[in-house]
């Protein structure tokens, strides 16, 4: 091995290290100074090949993203090196086991980069993992692909993940996993009244903006009318560059804005695991794919709109354009009639300035589940905070001449009064919630994954639909 990364208990017993190489070192370092929760060590292993080993140490009592948190560092310690065969070892339980395996997919993924000579440095090939049984390695590796692939697709510049090549690239994973698919082209949308849709596409250079609908329906499922609604739908914003509209962003808020379609690929990850996994539940995917662009068609302030629900949106900021496509989008799917929908968007700065990028909002038109909804955080790693979402925050986004104004004028709270503004469009019998991606880029990475863009998501959805049973809360599943 190139590197043996290994988890240990904060407070060993001395036998610990007899099943360690060399054990006598790692002895001889941990009566020299005590280790605290959380301390990395690292020396280089005296056989042939000179393994680079790092021991980290996790208290009992160390949450999923503590635990995510020191395997990340530990791969830190080793990139210099850029193992190539990698050895994994928990003698801390299975959940560190785990922690180490995430984190070495994240480290072995390979980001887009477009340089014109190649540094040839192949990285990790394989791991080799010992000391714990008691994975579940089908789950940890379709949840590790799904991540990578929200990693990659929001990293890809905006010249090259246009909505044509998203759809393109959509149908092919659709075509692979053998889901359904369906298209809402333009045309098709201006039929069903997806006007809030279409007002932030108005402006873009061509007509290729669309919802994708993919379905996934479980061997052994009936077929017929029953069998055709969704037990769980999910929603994505895919805004694939956000120039913020007539309301133009500066240079700093627009830089990364080609990052604005994380929402879109946490839903379609997420569904792609859940195939990879069989899971036995019917689901569908709803990817509301469009740019928002500057130009002589662009929607402007004060238009008014109809959504295809038939409410009427009184336009404040064009930069608000996320709950716009969401609108139609989370009309569209209740119509299908879903036990439970989850939407996941980068929605609003003020997700951000409320809990920094360490964590991500949520918020629910079922009061019962938020304490479900934010366990699901804390256990798989993927933390959020629930927000309230009282009805008396309407006032805020009351209009004169609609319906509904998108937004306010101030923008206080304004994660809270876009949720307010998109359970316009969710159906009062469908229990839904929306999760704005406010950690879904953080500067030097968050938990186990060392890169800016950090996937997040996929880890929280499949831990909420898998290990939590979120259709069998409050009375779901029927």
């Amino acid at each position: 091995m190139d590197a043996l990364l290994i988890i240990v208990p904060d407070a060993p017993a001395a036998s610990v290290f007899d099943q360690l190489p060399e054990s006598e070192r790692w002895q001889e370092l941990n009566e020299r100074q005590k280790p605290s929760k959380g301390t990395v060590r690292t020396t280089v292993l005296s056989n042939r090949r000179q393994t680079l080993a790092v021991l980290g140490y996790i208290g009992a009592e160390a949450s999923t993203f503590e635990r995510l948190s020191l395997a990340g560092r530990m791969f830190k310690e080793v990139s210099a090196r850029n193992p190539r065969d990698v050895g994994l070892m928990s003698l801390a339980g299975a959940a560190s086991a785990e922690a180490l395996l995430a984190a070495g997919f994240a480290a072995a993924f390979q980001m887009p980069a477009y340089r014109s000579k190649s540094d040839n440095e192949p990285g990790i090939e394989r791991f080799i993992l010992s000391g714990e049984s008691a994975l579940d390695l089908p789950q940890a590796t379709a949840t590790a692909r799904g991540t990578n692939l929200v990693r990659w697709l929001t990293a890809l510049p905006p010249n090259l993940l246009d909505s044509r090549s998203y759809r393109d690239t959509i149908a092919k994973l659709a075509r692979s996993h053998k889901l359904g698919f369906n298209w809402h082209d333009e045309q098709s949308l201006k039929r069903a009244g997806a006007n809030a849709f279409l007002a932030v596409a108005a402006a873009n250079a061509t007509r290729d903006a669309g919802i994708a609908h993919l379905t996934y329906r479980p061997k052994g499922s009936n077929k017929g009318s029953k069998a055709s609604k969704p037990d769980i739908a999910l929603v994505g914003k895919g805004i694939l560059f956000d120039t913020g509209g007539v309301n133009l962003k500066p240079h700093r808020s627009m830089l990364d804005m080609h990052t604005d379609m994380s929402g879109s690929a946490v839903a379609l990850a997420t569904l792609l695991a859940l195939v990879e996994l069989e899971a036995p539940i019917a689901v569908d995917a709803w990817l509301a794919i469009t740019e928002n662009q500057i130009g002589p068609t662009a929607y402007r302030p004060q238009e008014v709109v109809t959504a295809s629900n038939g409410v009427t949106i009184q336009v404040i900021h064009t930069d608000a354009e996320g709950r716009m496509v969401l609108a139609d989008t989370l009309a569209l799917a209740c119509k299908t009639q879903p036990r439970f929908m989850i939407d996941f968007a980068t929605l609003t700065g003020a997700a951000v300035y409320s809990l920094t990028e360490r964590m991500s909002a949520v918020l629910t038109n079922r009061e019962a589940l938020a304490p479900l909804l934010v366990e699901a955080g804390r256990s798989s790693g993927e933390r959020v905070w629930n927000f309230p979402l009282d009805s008396d925050f309407d006032s805020d986004i009351e209009s004169k001449v609609a319906d509904v104004a998108q937004c306010s004028v101030e923008s206080k709270g304004d994660h809270i009064l876009a949720t307010r503004f998109l359970n316009r469009f969710v159906a009062e019998d469908i229990a839904w919630a929306h999760v704005d991606l406010a950690a879904a880029t953080r500067t030097g990475g968050l938990g186990h994954v060392n890169t800016e863009i950090t996937g997040f998501g996929v880890r929280y959805a499949l831990e909420l639909i898998l290990k939590h049973n979120i259709l069998g809360a409050a009375g779901l599943r029927k």
